[in-house]
Order: structure tokens, then C-alpha cells, then sequence
């Protein structure tokens, strides 16, 4: 005679309630249903947002003591004794609160289910909070922020890989993704819009800023400056840095070495601005600068060095910049040299190549993807270049940059139309070394 069979008794999860089971997830259609009309009701509330009357000078919506504001200015007539472990716990307390959303809140159980649904409204109404908005936006940032919040309980409480499963997804990417939008996204979009308006920004004049850019002086000397900066800088730094890298490897005080050649590329490009402004320096009288000390001493007359066009004052201020990054080269092409495998190297020995064939066949092949990082890398970091022509020229004698005569264009002349021109002119520059960057690195990867 069989024993009677009972039914299993389930399991507690949380020790306060019984586990429910597995939950049964929504279909892809369902999932992308909710979350389209989420997406729908948001878009309408932020173009009933941007729509709405403004208001002559609106109110905010304060709540006392619920901003950082209020939170500073209240630290702020503390001791200091008093400050620093508030401090401390605020940010232990922060910590704590992303460890239990991040870490403990996913995970099944009825008391985690509760931290996530209050979490799902809290996070967004606190966000709405903190903003302060004004009081005519009131209810449509209260809605924007509400509509998030549902539609991330909901997609999260039927999320296909488990619990919690979207909610953590959503605590990792959202902060990266708001900077990233704020930061990037927005400013390019319209910075963009902005290169098509006058320098007030209230008039369109098409492209009429892109055509000074190319036929103005000030303009087009930046655009053939800094195409010059891009050809030549990362070309000689990556050759000095790999001639610094093939040398001094397992040369007598190799790691010495390698720090004297390092510590320019340490240096702020203001700091190396400034000591290269006195090698350069042109004066009256005694002679300040090395390179006119020295032609004076030999009976010659000293140079305006800065002054000199055309270009040769532009090659000068570059070779401040090579002489900043060539380090930077060193290091990186040294890794990769003695991470070329020496038996190649040796079988090539074996077959009578000399030092030259060796390296032109073996070494170079071999590190070729970091010879590509190293060009493109310097390449960017010349096209961004400000610093040095702020520190040394000011722009003056044609030796403006994009980014400098961008910035001038903006500060100075409160230009802002032909600022957003020459950005986007920029940028166009940027991207093609981006792109031919990450194309290398997946070749690299696949080959791995």
C-alpha cells in the first residue's frame, strides 16, 4: 500500500512570506507595447511642456529643506568639527541606499518586491523634487516623472530574466545615459542648430557662418592650422616615441629612461606652454630665451621666434606638443614590442634578416594595431588643441586652431553663430579618426 503523497510546501524567500513561483513574463509584444505607449505619454507631456504659456517670473515649487541647497546652507553654519562626520554620514547613508537598490532590492521576495515598487515612484518624484520646478510645469514634471516610474515597475515586476532583473539594468545605465544626454546629445544637437543663426542666435542666415569659416582669415587659418597639427604632430610623435621605444628597450637604466621621457606628458599643456614661451622668448637687451641666448652668444641678432611667418611660428608651438606626448608613444609601443613573440624575431635572425629587416617585417606587423592607437589617439588630441596656442600665441601671427579660434569666436566676440560653426567643422574632423579607432580595435578583437 502506498504512503499518501502531500504537497511540497513552498519555500520562503524572504522569511516573511511565502514564495509566489515563478512569475510568468510578458510576451515581447506585450513588453514593447507597454513600453511604446510609455515612451508616447511621455513625448506628449514634455511637447505640452514646451508648449505651455510661460510665465512672467513663476514661482517654484519648494519644499523646505528638500534640496541640496538647503542641505549645504544648513552645513554651512555648522563648526567644522560638526562637518566633517555629517558628511561622512551622508555619504554612507547615499552608499547604503545604492547598495540596497543595486544590490539586494533585485532579488525575489515579497519585502525586496516593496523596496523596488517604492523605489520605481520614490527615484523620480525625489529627481522632481530636487529640481524644483515652477509652478506652472508642476503637474506635467509630476506626470513625466509618475509615467517613468509605472512603467518601470511594470516592465521590471514581469521582466523575463528574474526579478529585479530591469530595475538593476535601468540603477546602472540611467545615471551614464542622463549624463550622457545632458552632456552630449543636447549640446550637439544644438550647437548644430545654433551654426545656422546670426551671433545672436535669433536670425537664420543658413550657411553663411560655414562660409566664413572657409573665407575669412581668422577662420580659414584655423581650419589649414589645424589640419597641419593633425598630419604632422602624431606622425613624428609616434616615430620618436617608437625610435625612444626600440632603443632604450632592455637598454642599461631602461626604467630610468623611460621616466625622464614620460614626465613631459605629465605636464598640463598651460605648464608646458609657459616653460617653452621662455625658450622662445624675444627681447631687448639681454636674452632671456635659450635659442636667442644662444645666437646672441655667436654674434647674431636675437628672433621674434613667435612672430615668424608664415607657419614657421605654428611648427614651433607643435613642437611643444610632440615634445608633451612623445612619452605617452614611448610607453604605450614599448608594451607592444616586447609582446612581439621572440621566436618570430629569432627566426627571422635565423634567416640572415639584419636589425633593419627585422624590425621593418617582424616588430612593425606585429604592433601595428598600437602604432594605429598611438596616431589616432595623438591625432584627436591635436585637433583639440587650445591650450598651448592660448598660453604662447594667443592666436596672433596665424597661428590659430579650431578649437581655440572656436572658443575666441565665442568669449571674446560673443559670436556665438560662428563658435557653433566652427564646432561642428570640428567635430566633423573628429569623427572620422573615432570611427577608423573603434574599426581597428574590432579587427583586433575578432583576431583574438
Amino acid at each position: 500500500m502506498s504512503a499518501p503523497t502531500t504537497a511540497p510546501a513552498r519555500v520562503k524567500t524572504d522569511g516573511l512570506a511565502p514564495d509566489s513561483g515563478p512569475r510568468r513574463a510578458f510576451s515581447p509584444r506585450v513588453t514593447a507595447g507597454i513600453a511604446t505607449g510609455a515612451l508616447v505619454i511621455l513625448l506628449a507631456l514634455v511637447v505640452l511642456l514646451l508648449l505651455s504659456t510661460p510665465v512672467e517670473d513663476p514661482a517654484k515649487i519648494v519644499i523646505p529643506g528638500v534640496s541640496l541647497t538647503a542641505f549645504f546652507q544648513w552645513l554651512g553654519v555648522m563648526g567644522p568639527i560638526v562637518q566633517i562626520p555629517i558628511i561622512l554620514v551622508a555619504f554612507a547613508a547615499v552608499v547604503g541606499v545604492l547598495l540596497l537598490l543595486i544590490e539586494y532590492a533585485p532579488r525575489p521576495g515579497r519585502v525586496y518586491f516593496w523596496i523596488r515598487l517604492v523605489a520605481c515612484f520614490a527615484i523620480p518624484v525625489l529627481a522632481l523634487l530636487l529640481l524644483r520646478p515652477y509652478a506652472n510645469a508642476f503637474i506635467y514634471v509630476l506626470g513625466i516623472a509618475l509615467v517613468s516610474g509605472a512603467a518601470l515597475f511594470v516592465l521590471d515586476y514581469r521582466a523575463r530574466k528574474g526579478a529585479g532583473y530591469l530595475f538593476q539594468l535601468v540603477l546602472f545605465a540611467a545615471p551614464a545615459a542622463v549624463l550622457l544626454l545632458i552632456g552630449l546629445i543636447y549640446p550637439f544637437f544644438a550647437t548644430f542648430v545654433q551654426s545656422f543663426f546670426d551671433k545672436t542666435g535669433a536670425e537664420f542666415v543658413g550657411f553663411d557662418n560655414y562660409v566664413w569659416v572657409f573665407t575669412q582669415p581668422e577662420g580659414t587659418w584655423s581650419v589649414i592650422n589645424t589640419v597641419i597639427w593633425v598630419l604632422i604632430c602624431p606622425t613624428i610623435a609616434t616615430i620618436v616615441g617608437l625610435a625612444y621605444a626600440v632603443f632604450i628597450d632592455r637598454a642599461a637604466g631602461e626604467r630610468f629612461l623611460k621616466v625622464l621621457i614620460f614626465m613631459p606628458f605629465a605636464i598640463s599643456f598651460v605648464g608646458a606652454g609657459i616653460i617653452w614661451k621662455f625658450m622662445y622668448d624675444y627681447r631687448q637687451g639681454d636674452q632671456l630665451g635659450l635659442l636667442n641666448a644662444i645666437i646672441t652668444a655667436f654674434g647674431g641678432d636675437p628672433v621674434a621666434w613667435l612672430s615668424v611667418t608664415p607657419l614657421v611660428n605654428s611648427l614651433l608651438l607643435m613642437v611643444v606638443f610632440i615634445w608633451s606626448q612623445t612619452g605617452l608613444a614611448m610607453v604605450i609601443l614599448s608594451a607592444a614590442i616586447k609582446a612581439v613573440p621572440p621566436e618570430q624575431v629569432e627566426a627571422a635572425e635565423l634567416d640572415g634578416a639584419n636589425a633593419w629587416e627585422r624590425f621593418r617585417n617582424v616588430t612593425v606587423p606585429g604592433i601595428r594595431s598600437s602604432i594605429v592607437v598611438v596616431v589616432t589617439t595623438v591625432a584627436i588630441a591635436s585637433l583639440k588643441i587650445y591650450d598651448i596656442v592660448a598660453v604662447m600665441t594667443g592666436g596672433r601671427a596665424n597661428t590659430s586652431v579650431l578649437a581655440f579660434e572656436m572658443v575666441n569666436q565665442q568669449q571674446r566676440f560673443q559670436s556665438y553663430g560662428h563658435a557653433a560653426a566652427l564646432a561642428v567643422v570640428l567635430f566633423i574632423f573628429v569623427t572620422p579618426l573615432i570611427v577608423f579607432n573603434i574599426i581597428q580595435i574590432r579587427k583586433q578583437r575578432e583576431i583574438r
